[in-house]
């Protein structure tokens, strides 16, 4: 393991990078001893930072759950990372290219809780018993570490790459439609990205969230009601620059648009 004076310098090294918008050099390299509870070490003193600059907590992300993702980045196993309120915005918001970091794009699926999931042990059928609703969302992915050659330890570390939500569509009780049939169509600039179905997300995204509730109850942390839940892409992700109209249609769950300018 990593000593605590490292793990508070990459962590400060993050924010940083975070108000500059110029990534660290990756992790893996300059510690090549790093696991994955290290990384998370990080992430945990990350968000205490953010907490502590006043933000606030909304929700948890997955991240890689899908084959799609997993095959797009190398990494084979699923993480987390923690989403702050002032990150989450809604359908129709218009984005500042520039305040993030090679900015792309994944088509998911986000939960409402409105009861508490813990770990271990936690299932499919707590998560949806737990879920007020379910409701499409869009996830911005940012890089405060350098993309080529990164790891689940440096990703992780990263805030599972985290940079924003939105979220609109119509949202439904989980009991209301076969979430794994759930489908959205991708558009960049009126042109067709990329499709998925939802049962990408490790053959039902509700899967994800009860992955997380059992991860985070090995580090002593559960779902909170209230908290919005990621759970994770069924599209690999797609690369924006400035000027790119963003447009994802969910069938009978609606749409979602942004703009980057």
């Amino acid at each position: 393991m990593l000593d605590d004076a490292t793990i508070a310098r990459i962590a400060d090294e993050l924010v940083e990078a975070a108000n500059t918008r110029v990534p660290v050099p990756l992790l893996t390299k300059r510690y090549p001893q790093m696991s994955v509870e290290d990384s998370y070490r990080v992430q945990k003193l990350w968000r205490e930072r953010g907490e502590a600059a006043g933000r606030l907590v909304a929700g948890h992300k997955i991240g890689l759950t899908s084959k799609a993702m997993q095959q797009a980045t190398g990494i084979t196993e699923p993480d987390y990372g923690v989403i702050f309120r002032d990150a989450v915005l809604e359908s129709g918001a218009t984005l500042e290219w520039a305040q993030y970091t090679r900015p792309r794009v994944e088509v998911e699926l986000a939960f409402l809780l409105k009861e508490d999931v813990s770990g271990p042990g936690a299932t499919l059928f707590d998560v949806l018993r737990a879920t007020e609703y379910v409701t499409p969302a869009l996830e911005i992915l940012d890089s405060r570490i350098e993309m080529e050659g990164r790891s689940i330890v440096d990703t992780i570390s990263d805030n599972a790459a985290l940079g924003a939500v939105v979220v609109g569509g119509t949202a439904v009780a989980p009991d209301a439609v076969d979430l794994r049939w759930v489908a959205a169509i991708l558009h960049r600039n009126q042109t067709v990205e990329e499709t998925g179905v939802a049962a990408g997300v490790l053959g039902h995204p509700g899967h994800g969230v009860a992955w997380l509730a059992n991860k985070l109850a090995a580090h002593g942390d559960v779902l909170k009601a209230g908290e919005l839940i990621l759970a994770g892409s069924f599209t690999r992700p797609l690369w924006v620059s400035a000027g790119d109209t963003i447009f994802a249609d969910y069938g009978k769950l609606g749409s979602i648009t942004c703009r980057f300018e």
